[in-house]
């Protein structure tokens, strides 16, 4: 199967005045097409600075990522720009959408920064980014008008509308309750059930069984690397919650 990520020897040293910090201490990771994989580990275990550089929010100190087969150690500054805008979608905890600004232009706002045009009616690719999601009837709704849930639910669409090759979500359901959470993980199952990669940063465990493999950071470096035996289903969660309801 072919790799959309591929990271080998990745270091990254933060220096703080005269003390230096090794974030990530040698890391090698290859994820495929199609996967579905969670980072878990404590706080200060190198998953946020992974997620950073996965990201191209950030550079290595030493090491190399492969990204859809492109080195980004060797991209200038505005290609580095442009590979973050074109293959990465990102999804985060506190949702990020403009206030005052419905649904449907929070949605096409990444493609404001597609230099090369690759998508070519960006209305159109909102409203079915939004439809992917489930919202296609809150299209002009402000996030304030909407659930927390529904306002990560737009935050997704937002990061499928480019067409990326993967999407990083960085604890994206750390501000809602069980029963939305469960929502949530339910749109990034369908997700990557037709075939979109998702990378998910957790420190919660339930969380990570909605993943098909999990990777454990400690001090910098993974620790293990395993597929999910026990794997939770968010429809068959939410299917139950619904039964508890009805009682």
């Amino acid at each position: 199967m072919k790799n959309v990520i591929r990271v080998n020897n990745l270091h990254k040293i933060f220096t703080m005045g005269e003390v230096k910090v090794n974030a990530l201490r040698g890391v090698d990771l290859e994820i495929n097409y199609g996967e579905f994989l969670a980072v878990m580990g404590s706080s200060g275990s190198g998953k946020s600075t992974l997620m950073n550089l996965l990201g191209c929010l950030d550079q290595p100190t030493d090491g190399s990522y492969f990204l859809d087969d492109v080195d980004t150690s060797k991209l200038a500054k505005n290609d580095f720009a442009d590979i973050r805008n074109q293959k990465i979608g990102f999804v985060f905890q506190g949702f990020n959408l403009l206030p005052r600004t419905n649904a449907l232009d929070n949605v096409e706002l990444p493609l404001l920064y597609d230099r090369h045009n690759r998508i070519q009616n960006s209305h159109e690719s909102a409203l079915q980014a939004l439809e992917t999601v489930g919202l296609s009837d809150r299209i002009h709704h402000e996030p304030n008008q909407l659930s927390g849930g529904q306002q990560q639910r737009v935050a997704i669409a937002r990061a499928l509308v480019n067409n990326p090759a993967i999407i990083l979500a960085d604890e994206p359901t750390g501000n809602l309750d069980s029963r939305t959470s469960i929502e949530v993980f339910e749109v990034f199952q369908a997700l990557n059930d037709s075939g979109i990669t998702i990378i998910l940063v957790t420190h919660e465990r339930d969380f990570a069984k909605f993943a098909k493999r999990i990777v454990e950071m400690k001090d910098g470096v993974i620790i293990k690397d395993y597929l999910v035996k026990d794997r939770l289903f968010a429809s068959d969660l939410k299917n139950n919650h619904s039964d508890q309801d009805d009682l």
